[in-house]
């Protein structure tokens, strides 16, 4: 066993330059661990609190006093019980003293430093049953941004190019490309017009909400054809950010629950979407379940704000047949263990899970690892900016034999 000799937190900056924390875990045998926490700016209703109220500097005093000296009496070996030790520090439902966001670097930090002493890669650590680690994520590559993520773009919150290739060059490459040949197409149907990016690194530009899907469409259809590489669109509608009043406030349009459902299952048929993220109103299982009847056969039905990662949300969501997948997040549940637990019942049930980054991110590659650990169909990480791009090429080490 090696305990851990030191462990400390900072404060770090993420990608939209707000206040978050790393964790660095030291231990006995000399292994040193770090491990940010990336934080939301879309956030699920339940889940848990990022920081306590008094934001960066309160968690950063309440890990000194109460979790550091506790910590100092732990082993790496047992992961569950360093993330019970932030359940018992923090004693709320929803890391409200601690913050979700302090436990995960420290929960994550822990996992590294156990990788390290073992001398294996991190995914290898956290594989689940059943696994061999021989397969690799599909890219859900963010290629145009709206709603919370940029300012003037459509309600939908993100277009994705879903690059499907098994060799993750192949795919990251097809995800890429998809981005680049729609910023040429952009600039030349906005030519006066000073296009930008969202904090996912997707464009930005005055587009309507079909209007978008269909620029994705065609660039991901060129792209397929050309480099002969499975790549088709995807959205994250985000939808509980434009719900109003039981009804769903597109520009264009308002929607109740069935015009959304049917408008949803529309653009799945019409576009041949094989990834569509909370297309339903956050607390509106029923309105997911109708929808995932209607088109879950043929893509990917993905609860994100109406899970958060919690494994009590998902057994409902299983019981009522709500959705064929789930979006993992660790801050969002706040420790490894309580993610493993979500990401272990999806599986048993037949669902997919896609492995998720957050709207400000961190330079991490630990994401990467995770996606592989958990046999996710996909890893939804971005494509531009250093802390996603961070990701990417991390896959595409794990997946070149060493000396290649």
């Amino acid at each position: 066993m090696s305990r851990i000799s030191q462990a400390s937190l900072r404060l770090i900056y993420d990608s939209r330059g707000r206040p978050t924390v790393e964790a660095r875990i030291v231990t006995e045998l000399g292994g040193v661990a770090t491990a940010g926490a990336p934080s939301g700016e879309s956030t699920g209703a339940t889940e848990v609190q990022a920081f306590p109220s008094g934001g960066v500097p309160e968690a950063l005093q309440y890990f000194e006093r109460y979790l550091r000296p506790r910590l100092l009496t732990l082993s790496v070996d047992d992961q569950g019980a360093v993330d019970r030790l932030l359940h018992e520090v923090d004693g709320t439902p929803n890391f409200s003293r601690i913050g979700g966001n302090t436990a995960t670097a420290v929960s994550v930090a822990a996992a590294i430093a156990r990788a390290m002493e073992s001398r294996t890669a991190l995914w290898q650590t956290l594989l689940r049953p059943g696994l061999d680690g021989g397969s690799y994520p599909a890219i859900v590559g963010n290629c145009l941004n709206g709603g919370r993520h940029a300012i003037g773009g459509p309600e939908i919150q993100e277009y994705h190019a879903i690059a499907e290739a098994p060799k993750p060059a192949d795919a990251v490459r097809a995800a890429l490309e998809v981005h680049h040949l729609l910023g040429k197409r952009l600039k030349t149907k906005f030519p006066n017009y000073a296009l930008g990016r969202g904090d996912e690194g997707g464009w930005v530009a005055p587009l309507g909400n079909v209007e978008a899907l269909e620029l994705l469409a065609d660039a991901c259809t060129e792209v397929r054809d050309r480099l002969h590489s499975p790549v088709y669109p995807g959205l994250d509608l985000a939808a509980s950010e434009f719900y109003r009043d039981g009804r769903y406030a597109y520009r264009e349009h308002s929607l109740d629950r069935d015009g959304q459902v049917a408008f949803v299952a529309g653009l799945v048929d019409k576009y041949g979407l094989r990834y569509v993220e909370d297309p339903i109103q956050e607390g509106d299982y029923d309105g997911f379940a109708a929808l995932t009847k209607a088109v879950g056969h043929r893509t990917l039905v993905i609860g994100d704000d109406l899970y958060t990662t919690q494994e009590s949300r998902v057994a409902e969501g299983v019981r009522r047949h709500a959705s064929n997948a789930v979006l993992i997040k660790v801050n969002q549940v706040g420790t490894l263990t309580d993610t493993l637990a979500t990401v272990d019942l999806a599986r048993r049930s037949g669902w997919k899970t896609i492995t998720s980054h957050r709207s400000g991110e961190t330079p991490d590659a630990w994401l990467t690892h995770l996606a592989i650990a958990f046999g996710s169909a996909g890893l939804k990480c971005g494509l531009l900016g250093g802390e996603r791009v961070a990701k990417l090429n991390e896959l595409l080490r794990l997946a070149t034999p060493p000396g290649n």
